[in-house]
């Protein structure tokens, strides 16, 4: 008669799913708010509930990660969902799937509007299945963002070491406020039925051309300190990946890897040069403009070794008709000057009244007894040219070497906003 009453009830149980198998994995992906109510709503999923996970000090709250979401001082916990689902239900990778196509996983730290490191895009997970996972869908979704024109990931993932729950009112927030902020940041680009082959360690291989591959290992201080001060931050247009020693296929490396990180810069598969250990911003900058540029080019030495385009050079010419649109720093890919506040000084270089807020540096210059301002970039640190008093209407006149820069459209900005 016990084991009968067992038997029903254990089956009682199991109709009713108390039994059910169940796993918990956690996602950033910008404002929580409508990251827990996407995945509330899909079948297999038990309970999502808002929090804070990532960070370096104990019990967050939400005016703590809104206080420290531009500190380089402690590393920041991010806005993160704990999901617990039923993996009979709902399989590990669709639920995978579905949180890189909810969001952006390009923008470093933010979403959208929402700017911060709080806002950065994370997967925490709780097993090795989870994580073969994540990474073997990382690798997939970068090739298809790679073509509809996105950058690179830039998604910290790792293993989840403790979730905080977000306060009472934070908890099902558009289920009370149904008018609500809930921002829709996705790409629009999915995976349809691309295959996803999981290994423990997924192979990465060439992708053609220039490319920078970092290899990092778990508990990396030093490889933490480097992707949250800098790679973080990478808007070039030399594609860059952080990976394990042990994805990669297909390379052709000189160096033995003895240490992390180590910092590979890589064409058509061959390592052109390396460096082991922590670089700072303006140390991986310069290497990288001597990857992009060649160290024998006009624009390194404009960039690094403070040279001066000549007049009406090659590159001015080509600049002299762009249209509407930007021109970003040809090493980091951040904005540095508007078409809009572009006019035509006649002197043979480009002149513009101003640079964006908080693109540039302006440094004393007092080379060749002249006194001047030299204006350098804020990230790359390269040297872009000098800063006169001279402008129509008593405005400054910033005198710009075009060999370091690139012209971006604002039809082609506006197009990937929308993406």
């Amino acid at each position: 008669m016990q084991k009968l009453l067992l038997f029903l009830a254990l089956n009682l149980l199991l109709s009713i799913g108390l039994l059910a198998k169940t796993q918990t994995i956690v996602f950033g992906a910008g404002c929580f708010w409508g990251v827990e109510k996407h995945f509330e709503n899909l079948d297999g999923v038990k309970r999502a509930t808002s929090g804070y996970a990532g960070g370096d000090y104990a019990d967050p709250t939400y005016e703590t990660v809104l206080k420290y979401r531009n500190s380089n001082k402690v590393t920041n916990h991010t806005e993160v969902v704990k999901v617990i689902y039923d993996d009979k239900k709902i399989s590990t990778e669709t639920l995978i799937k579905s949180f890189w196509e909810l969001h952006n996983p390009t923008q470093g730290n933010r979403q959208g509007n929402d700017r911060g490191n709080n806002y950065r895009s994370a997967l925490y997970y709780t097993n090795d299945e989870q994580k073969a996972l994540a990474l073997a869908t990382k690798e997939v979704y970068q090739t298809l963002l790679n073509k509809a024109g996105y950058g690179n990931i830039t998604t910290e993932i790792k293993p989840l070491k403790k979730f905080y729950p977000a306060e009472v009112y934070h908890q099902n927030y558009l289920e009370k406020n149904p008018l609500g902020y809930c921002p829709n940041h996705t790409t629009g680009v999915k995976f349809g039925t691309t295959k996803i082959a999981v290994s423990k360690t997924p192979s990465i291989s060439p992708l053609g051309g220039k490319e920078i591959v970092v290899i990092d290992a778990e508990h990396c201080k030093f490889c933490e300190k480097f992707a949250k001060n800098v790679t973080d931050h990478y808007k070039g247009t030399i594609p860059l990946r952080t990976v394990h020693q042990d994805t990669l296929k297909g390379f052709t490396l000189k160096t033995k890897i003895q240490g992390t990180p180590t910092i590979i810069f890589i064409e058509d598969g061959k390592e052109v040069e390396a460096y082991t250990g922590y670089m700072d911003e303006k140390t991986f900058y310069k290497a990288v403009g001597a990857f992009k540029l060649g160290e024998e080019s006009e624009g390194y030495d404009v960039a690094f070794e403070q040279k001066t385009d000549g007049r009406f050079c090659k590159q001015y010419e080509a600049f002299k008709h762009t249209g509407d649109g930007v021109f970003v720093d040809k090493i980091s890919g951040d904005i540095l000057f508007d078409t809009r506040d572009r006019f035509n000084s006649g002197s043979g270089w480009l002149s513009f009244f101003k640079a964006v807020d908080g693109s540039t540096i302006q440094k004393e210059d007092n080379s060749y007894g002249m006194r001047r301002v030299e204006i350098v970039a804020k990230k790359s640190g390269a040297h872009l040219g000098h800063v006169f008093n001279d402008a129509p209407g008593g405005r400054q006149r910033f005198c710009i070497n075009a060999t370091v820069l690139e012209f971006v459209s604002r039809d082609k900005i506006k197009k990937m906003s929308k993406k």
